[in-house]
């Protein structure tokens, strides 16, 4: 077997070719394109595996040389930056080193999604590009009545009889920012067809249907929080615990322990900052459904704080959406299985 580990950038990939004795067999320099990745591979030796960082690059090139080697892997940047600091540091020594890691089993690899999951996470994903447009658009919206003295109402001024009215009737309105507010607002209009189009895709997609409607079945969980933790999670057997799953979603802060003293810090900042959004605003809606879950969130609220309270919730989403896409069943609440016991 021979190991090949990859430093990937936006125009080049820096390659190094070593055997399992720590002997280079080639290395060099190619540009990040897939002609010139077709070229290069016809001239590895047989067989190989690879090894590369996660970047934004490294779907596409995963992909393309996954049909032509034995295995590919991904790994961690941060934790293989620890792993291989260095005082000297370019493109080559990098590239040998993912290497080296490879072959001494020492990569510290990360979960790479299928295909079929990017494609359909890579739409989620855009879809919450369109709302942060359309709330600075809203924003932009109040900011040019605010900035010219318009009386408004801020809580109606979405709807889109009031905004007409206002349009039309008020005389406050200047001629200099009339055609600015229209623009926004077709603007808001548009993007908000597009963001409804984009999730009734991915809603009905066949891929995905079964399992978001079974994810929805959840006290408090919608179809943005359901095709999130479908498209983000992906499969959830890789999680050995609910603890994993609770880690990965950003809802626990990192341990400290040194001899007896044991200090939890703030929320991590390694997680999936997309799961950890979705979970803390279904976690404060979610209590109003369910009486299970108002437990939770009375009871960490005793000790005296709601964002502490709002976390429980979140967690206890975790672990109920888990157990439902493991057991690939509907969820069901607490008082109905007493129910049935009874």
């Amino acid at each position: 077997m021979y190991y090949v580990g990859l430093d990937v950038h936006k125009k080049t990939i820096s390659y190094c070719v070593k055997d399992a004795s720590g002997r280079v067999q080639q290395e060099g320099k190619i540009g990040a394109t897939r002609l010139e990745l077709d070229a290069w591979v016809k001239t590895l030796p047989q067989p190989w595996t690879g090894a590369m960082e996660a970047t934004i690059f490294t779907g596409w090139i995963y992909d393309y040389l996954l049909p032509h080697a034995a295995a590919v892997k991904v790994a961690h940047p941060v934790m293989l930056r620890a792993i291989a600091a260095a005082k000297k540091k370019n493109d080559r020594i990098d590239a040998g080193k993912i290497a080296d890691c490879l072959r001494c089993d020492f990569l510290p690899e990360c979960h790479m999604a299928t295909t079929e999951i990017r494609d359909r996470r890579r739409t989620l994903r855009y879809r919450h590009l369109l709302v942060r447009q359309m709330v600075q658009m809203k924003n932009r919206i109040s900011g040019l009545l605010l900035e010219t003295g318009v009386t408004h109402n801020k809580q109606r001024l979405p709807k889109v009889k009031y905004f007409r009215e206002l349009l039309s009737g008020s005389d406050e309105i200047t001629e200099s920012i009339r055609p600015l507010l229209q623009l926004s607002r077709d603007t808001v209009v548009r993007l908000k067809k597009t963001e409804y189009a984009l999730v009734s895709s991915l809603q009905h997609d066949p891929l995905l249907a079964e399992r978001i409607k079974r994810l929805m079945t959840v006290p408090g969980v919608g179809p943005i929080t359901a095709l999130t933790w479908a498209l983000e999670m992906g499969d959830v057997s890789r999680f050995r615990s609910v603890k994993q799953a609770i880690s990965y979603c950003g809802l626990c802060g990192d341990e400290k322990r040194s001899a007896d003293k044991v200090m939890r810090t703030p929320l991590s900042k390694q997680r999936n900052k997309h799961m950890q959004r979705v979970l803390v605003e279904a976690a404060k809606l979610a209590p109003r459904y369910s009486h299970e879950l108002t437990l939770v969130r009375e009871k960490e609220l005793q000790k005296g704080s709601a964002n502490r309270a709002t976390l429980a919730v979140a967690r206890k989403i975790v672990a109920y959406l888990l157990a439902i896409d493991r057991g690939q069943r509907d969820f069901v609440p607490t008082e109905d299985h007493k129910g049935a016991a009874a």
